[in-house]
């Protein structure tokens, strides 16, 4: 066995002993001891395989599987630029702390630098956005080697799964590989090869954190208050704890789709006008807010965070994302912590007080009061423009009629920019359902490989479906993320592509009051490409949606499929507009009544 051959089979085991059961691939040459390797461990049913022929798909996809099933999934690709369109998903990754293993192939030291072809380099190439980098020595014949190998990619599977107290995310190992790049008559290896007894990995990471006391420190014991809330923004992490906290507090959540904790009866879909109601939020300033994952779907939500650091006596606790990490881009917090604790419960001996004192509404029942009178109130504006004797098909009705259809233990992908934000407004609590979406770098880019990436692990773990609200962007900048090889496993995912001909969202944004001419050929991106041709192009099949109730019918079926549902820029932006408008009237109304 020749020494490339030799560390791709010895790796590959490796890595399944640690817990791999999803890899990616991209086709290339010098990747191929790695991609045989995993070929093989496919074949006898102990990883599964996906191929892809875009590597910047191949990427977004293992994101996607890796950020559903919670565990770290493998990427492969060959020497070059295969490497560089990682990059974005390495980025998104690191952001959002999904746990991934690049692997890329290289051409061996003595060849850089030389002109050698296909040949870049590729020390170190995504810098600070993984969490660890190696470079795996150029495999040869020698004592000892095998435990090298297993080492390494037990090292890089505890790093990326974050078991040694460190954050989630990304590692990089290097790959260089001399020829011969496939099995030969190489005499036979001068040592055994085999791995631990029993399937066991060679190194085993126990997680960090696990015992009473590591979890005791990280605990804040927070004084209760009545005037609190609980902002829950994207992310993974123990959503049901800060819902279980707020119940008990009586403060509201306000919970992002995405974040795990739109649920239980103190989540209020509306909060997003609530934040928007100034009238409203003079009446309703929290003394304390608890905030975990990364929120970040609208100003209001941010000048929220920003209490307090503007002077005001509000206490801002950020629940830290992993050890040294925390979101805060306000600079406001004033406590980090790994959990809350509450101390004083309301109802317990000695607390200060209790929530909904006699003959007044409790701090949570007048959010509850306004939330259900605003959005009352943008749904009667969205119920008058969807009754219209020429109603046209508009995207927040393309999002609420999707909601309604999910079934039961559905995935829902979020697309960024407005589909994430009308989901946001329109998304009632919902337990049985789960949300999920790229908001580390909140870029549009791999969103349908990314979304099947989900799929896959979703229906893996679940046997249910996935849905994506996506935008007609978002499809054209990861077209090749329909590009799945008849032999590969197929997603269930319904792509709902919401069609304005550009990017929607800036007609919301101060650039729409530029010059008309500028502002749509910089920023609107009108580009006239038919979604029925580009779905035809790749074989998936297509539906088009034209008037509003038709919507629940087309999502209906199984296997990757597009529904299409036009739009107009303008008019959506609008109907947006006084959509808030009535639910801000609504709410100042319901502030000035309590």
């Amino acid at each position: 066995m020749n020494p490339a051959t030799a560390f791709g089979m010895v790796f590959a085991d490796e890595l399944a002993r640690c817990g791999l059961r999803e890899a990616v691939a991209a086709p290339g040459s010098r990747s191929t001891p790695m991609a045989m390797a995993l070929h093989e461990l496919d074949r006898a049913g102990r990883v599964r395989l996906h191929v892809r022929i875009d590597e910047r798909s191949a990427s977004f996809t293992a994101l996607g599987l890796a950020k559903a099933s919670r565990r770290p999934a493998a990427v492969l690709c060959t020497s070059g630029t295969a490497a560089a369109n990682f990059h974005p998903a390495v980025i998104e990754a690191g952001e959002s702390g999904v746990p991934l293993l690049v692997l890329t192939a290289d051409r061996p030291p003595e060849l850089r630098d030389t002109g050698a072809n296909q040949t870049v380099d590729q020390v170190k190439l995504y810098g600070a956005a993984v969490r660890w980098y190696a470079e795996a020595e150029v495999p040869h014949p020698r004592q000892g080697a095998a435990g090298y190998w297993r080492s390494l990619a037990c090292q890089a599977w505890a790093l990326a799964a974050g078991d040694t107290g460190t954050f989630p995310g990304p590692v990089h190992v290097n790959l260089p590989f001399r020829d011969p790049l496939v099995p030969d008559d190489t005499d036979d290896w001068p040592e055994p090869l085999d791995g631990r007894p029993g399937g066991a990995p060679w190194t085993r990471a126990a997680r960090a954190g696990g015992s009473a006391r590591a979890v005791a420190a990280g605990v804040l014991a927070l004084p209760w208050t009545e005037r609190g809330v609980v902002v829950c923004g994207d992310g993974d992490y123990d959503a049901a704890a800060l819902v279980e906290l707020a119940e008990r507090a009586g403060w509201p959540v306000l919970a992002e789709p995405s974040s795990g904790a739109r649920r239980g009866p103190n989540a209020l879909p509306g909060y997003q006008y609530l934040l928007a109601s100034e009238a409203f939020m003079a009446a309703h300033r929290p003394l304390v807010i608890v905030s975990a994952g990364r929120p970040g779907l609208s100003r209001p939500q941010s000048a929220l965070l920003a209490l307090a650091g503007a002077g005001e006596p509000v206490r801002h606790v950020v629940v830290a994302q992993g050890p040294g990490r925390w979101a805060d881009p306000q600079r406001a917090a004033t406590d980090v912590t790994a959990s809350v604790r509450l101390a004083g419960v309301p109802g317990v001996p000695g607390a200060p007080g209790a929530p909904g004192a006699p003959g007044a509404p409790s701090w949570l029942e007048r959010w509850r009061r306004a939330d259900s009178a605003a959005r009352r109130a943008a749904d009667a504006v969205l119920d008058r423009a969807m009754s219209g004797a020429e109603s046209a098909l508009t995207e927040p009705q393309v999002a609420r009629e999707l909601l309604a259809a999910l079934p039961e233990q559905a995935l829902l992908w979020a697309g960024n920019s407005l589909s994430v934000r009308d989901i946001d407004l329109l998304m009632p609590p919902r337990a049985d359902v789960r949300v999920l979406a790229s908001r580390g770098a909140s870029g549009i880019d791999g969103t349908a490989s990314t979304a099947g990436g989900a799929a896959l692990a979703h229906a893996a773990a679940s046997g249910a479906p996935a849905f994506a609200l996506i935008g007609d962007l978002a499809l054209l900048h990861d077209a090749a993320g329909l590009a799945i090889g008849p032999g590969e496993p197929r997603p269930d995912l319904c792509l709902v592509v919401v069609n304005n001909d550009g990017g929607g969202i800036f007609s919301a944004l101060e650039q729409a009051g530029a010059d008309r001419g500028m502002f749509e050929r910089m920023f609107g991106t009108p580009h006239g490409a038919s979604v029925e041709l580009l779905a035809a192009a790749f074989g998936v099949p297509y539906a088009l949606v034209e008037h509003p109730g038709e919507l629940a019918k087309a999502v209906t079926g199984t296997g990757l499929r597009i529904v299409e549902a036009r739009t107009d820029r303008g008019a959506n932006a609008d109907l947006r507009a006084r959509m808030r408008a009535a639910a801000i009237r609504a709410a100042q109304t319901a502030a000035s009544g309590q």
